[in-house]
């Protein structure tokens, strides 16, 4: 089921896992299903967009694929890949979440993104506000999570920070202006798998192979690595 992106009034706790998914892959899968798991969440939609400010189009894949290869590691009840933001017409992601809120006044939202992301959080338009606004879930990536921890956005959020069961404790932010949404580090098994890697390795093949299906991607990817625990939050 894809999301209406002209809303409802059902109430739901959604994880909103954003990307180019250039394309999407196992490690996709691997922290929507653990976020999901540790946070009691309802529903992960993996937010597919039509096109990242702060990336290059070159090597950007057609909205139609990337939604294609989305849709192929999701299962379409707790996990649905949407273009959601296309349809909303949104550029940046704080403008995405307003209407968000705006359309899905009884859901509960929670922005999940990567350690690398976290680390470049301060490049975002209008990043502090939509810190304050939604609860955020930060996981583990390679290479990535001990520069989140210790990144610009972390030291400014650091009062804010959470455990996560304690993410969605509490009114919304939006329902109680004086008060700032929580951000957590969600432990988790680093995941080696890479878009970028993925693209090299696809770039590398004879032009006559296919390139590998989503799907088979993800039963073909080794095991993760078990990352060790982070700091805990006060």
């Amino acid at each position: 089921m894809t999301p209406n992106h002209r809303g409802d009034r059902r109430r739901r706790r959604i994880g909103l896992l954003g990307g180019s998914f250039n394309p999407a892959h196992a490690g996709h899968r691997h922290v929507a299903e653990r976020v999901r798991r540790a946070l009691r969440l309802d529903e992960i939609w993996l937010m597919v967009s039509p096109g990242n400010p702060l990336k290059p189009r070159a090597g950007m894949a057609p909205l139609a694929d990337r939604l294609a290869s989305a849709r192929a590691i999701a299962d379409g009840r707790r996990i649905i890949a949407t273009d959601i933001e296309a349809r909303l017409g949104t550029r940046y992601t704080q403008d995405t979440l307003r209407e968000l809120h705006r359309r899905f006044p009884r859901s509960r939202f929670v922005f999940v993104i990567g350690a690398d992301n976290l680390v470049q959080l301060p490049r975002w338009q209008g990043w502090t506000r939509l810190a304050a606004r939604t609860p955020i879930a930060v996981l583990p990536r390679p290479r990535w999570t001990r520069k989140a921890l210790a990144s610009k956005a972390a030291k400014r959020l650091a009062r804010h920070r959470r455990r996560p069961g304690a993410l969605l404790a509490g009114p919304p932010p939006a329902h109680a202006p004086s008060s700032h949404a929580p951000w957590a580090f969600v432990p988790a098994a680093e995941h080696p798998a890479s878009a970028t890697a993925i693209r090299a390795a696809a770039a590398r093949a004879p032009s006559r192979a296919p390139a590998p299906r989503p799907a088979a991607m993800r039963r073909a990817m080794p095991s993760p690595r078990m990352q060790a625990a982070a700091p805990a939050a006060r």
